[in-house]
């Protein structure tokens, strides 16, 4: 009958350990902590992934913002300190000479850059939020979730048309928002003109790249209200696929340096933002982390490992006289063997075990803490189990080879030398 279907097999495993609980507990240890740091970090990394894709999900995250400031070099005759502007005819410009740009949404704001925001109103309500002059492509930039209505359309942009698309908490200051109020063909007061309100976006948890407290309306109706002609604040560029951000962010500015007059050596003329490049920052940290995770996991368990080996070794010797014993009753050497294997497979076996559920319930009570935190970047800590088992095999395969040490050691006892010991 195999060793692993005889009952006396794990009566003598339960009574050896169980004889030595303090040692057989501090060797569990070593391999628990192993697998409970490699669960847990894994989660945590997995968690801190999950929030960052939450916080930019629905954002074109190959983007480049740009914006004009003044020039710092005198140039062709211009003195420095030259305020520069952007306007809708350079977008044109730049995607024929920047092959590289995938499309490029145009915006302006008031309450943002240092300029005041305006001051929405409706029955006797009324704060100040900020204005945001877009096109429909801007909704490819940062995908609004809309609770109500709709976003900008080319119809709203072409008949410039009063209509506004308001944050949530905008909505929730102007209307009975407790009521579940529709807004949606209902007017608000913008600079003493009414706006028909077509949509309520909210924020997805952890910020995102928006603001509630802000307002969109069409380019065309934001231009002719401030008298801002063609000229935009700045630009939200998104790269091809392939392309590097980096190389985009270069490339559009030397082409708006050349048709502004800018000395090509001038880097104050225009300020950008490389989105892409924070984003990969981002993703490499969490790829280290991750790496991290895999190593300090890897090398616990291996150090628990090799304790259970050095445990199991001090046991056979404490057992020389038990082995001679069973030897001189007629046990086979393969049968000493398989037993003190199977001893150091239920050891790490167990060990396992009990390190990956205390890092799973770890897991549960970060999620638990974290869920309604929308200020830290952590969502839904998961671990691949397929990742965690491959773990388990590897450890138990380990448990293996390093218990073959003590293993041989108790083929080699002698039954007479093994009767004579004390």
């Amino acid at each position: 009958m195999n060793i692993l279907f005889k009952r006396d097999t794990w009566q003598e495993i339960y009574y050896s350990l169980r004889n030595n609980k303090l040692r057989t507990f501090l060797t569990m240890i070593g391999v628990g902590w192993g697998m409970f740091l490699y669960v847990s970090l894994l989660g945590a990394a997995n968690g801190m992934e999950n929030g960052f894709n939450r916080l930019f999900s629905g954002f074109a995250t190959n983007s480049v913002f740009l914006w004009p400031q003044s020039t710092n070099i005198p140039y062709e005759g211009f003195p420095k300190g030259r305020q520069m502007n952007l306007h809708l005819k350079d977008i044109e410009y730049i995607t024929k000479k920047v092959p590289e740009v995938d499309y490029i949404s145009p915006q302006s704001v008031r309450g943002n850059f240092g300029t005041p925001g305006d001051q929405i109103s409706r029955n006797g309500k009324k704060n100040t939020y900020m204005i945001t002059g877009d096109f429909p492509v801007g909704n490819q930039i940062s995908k609004k979730k809309l609770l109500f209505g709709r976003y900008i359309n080319d119809a709203d942009i072409q008949s410039k048309k009063n209509v506004i698309v308001i944050g949530e908490e905008i909505y929730k200051n102007l209307f009975d928002a407790k009521k579940n109020e529709n807004p949606i063909g209902k007017s608000v007061n913008l600079k003493g003109i009414f706006f028909n309100v077509i949509g309520v976006f909210r924020v997805p948890r952890g910020g995102g790249m928006e603001n509630d407290q802000s307002a969109y309306i069409p380019f065309s109706t934001y231009s002719g209200m401030y008298n801002e002609g063609d000229k935009v604040g700045f630009f939200a560029i998104v790269g091809k696929p392939n392309a590097e951000a980096a190389v985009v962010e270069t490339k559009v500015k030397d082409e708006l340096k050349k048709i502004n007059h800018v000395s090509p050596e001038d880097t104050n003329a225009f300020g950008s933002f490389n989105l892409a490049k924070e984003f990969k920052k981002v993703t490499g940290f969490l790829t280290g982390m991750q790496l991290l995770t895999i190593i300090v996991g890897t090398l616990t368990i291996l150090a628990g490992v090799i304790a259970i080996s050095n445990i199991l070794l001090i046991t056979v010797t404490e057992r020389t006289k038990e082995i001679g014993i069973r030897r001189a009753l007629g046990a086979k050497p393969s049968e000493v063997r398989n037993q003190i294997l199977l001893e150091s497979v239920v050891i790490t076996l167990s060990s396992g075990l009990l390190g990956f559920i205390s890092g799973i319930f770890l897991l549960i009570i970060l999620n638990i803490l974290t869920m309604n935190n929308d200020a830290f970047p952590f969502y839904n800590p998961t671990v691949d189990y397929g990742n965690v088992f491959s773990a388990m095999g590897i450890m138990i395969f380990l448990g293996l080879i390093i218990g073959l040490i003590p293993a041989q050691r108790a083929v080699k006892i002698r039954p007479i030398e093994a009767l004579r010991t004390e």
